[in-house]
């Protein structure tokens, strides 16, 4: 199981790195204009020795920049789980449930009792879950991050290869856009890994108790 979790936990942590990288940087796709190479990204479009933010607001643009970003969320706070559920595997009864409530209520909104406290007035999740739990929430949100991520470069790749297809001849995907195929793998892969390690620790389980 330690090992699953571990490759999960790399996979998520390097998937999360390509996913900031790919989302921050200008280099989505190349295409000649006017006897010049530009090259855009999902926030800003390059001329020579020049740099502009994108001023339209295009759908397809605006549904690739919110599924990354919901990536991003998802993945880093797999990676936020997944550090402490590694950490605190063996005693996991120290695990500071209060703060894993609020992460898991707000990835799964599942198993969270809301009380209220007059003293400090606020919001307070108490929960009470094995460490297999938490292991096989997080590779489902982790799976749900790679998902987020294979819709953000599907709408991309499907609108930009028809339009820019049809409007230049000279143009090509960059080095972001393949950062963020990468990171779809990684992110799939770190679910696997957690849902196997979900898995591994159910099966024992189950065979104890026949």
């Amino acid at each position: 199981m330690y090992s699953f979790m571990g490759g999960g936990l790399f996979c998520a942590g390097v998937g999360n790195i390509l996913l900031m990288i790919s989302t921050a940087t200008d280099y989505w796709m190349q295409y000649r204009h006017a006897n010049n190479y530009m090259h855009q990204g999902l926030w800003r479009y390059c001329v020579p020795g020049k740099c502009m933010t994108h001023t339209d607001s295009i759908a397809y643009w605006d549904a690739t920049r919110a599924f990354m970003i919901l990536s991003l969320l998802a993945c880093f706070i797999g990676i936020v789980i997944g550090v402490m559920a590694f950490i605190h595997y063996s005693s996991f009864d120290g695990f500071d449930k209060t703060f894993a409530a609020g992460i898991l209520f707000f990835i799964s909104c599942k198993r969270a009792t809301i009380h209220t406290t007059s003293s400090i007035n606020k919001w307070t999740y108490v929960v009470d879950l094995p460490v297999n739990t938490v292991v096989g929430v997080n590779g489902a949100n982790l799976l749900s991050a790679g998902f987020f991520v294979l819709l953000a470069m599907a709408v991309y790749t499907g609108v930009t290869v028809n339009y820019y297809g049809k409007r230049y001849g000279n143009w090509r995907f960059s080095w972001s856009y393949i950062m963020g195929w990468v990171a779809v793998v990684l992110t799939f892969f770190s679910g696997i890994f957690y849902m196997c390690a979900y898995r591994m620790h159910e099966c024992p389980r189950n065979s104890n108790t026949r």
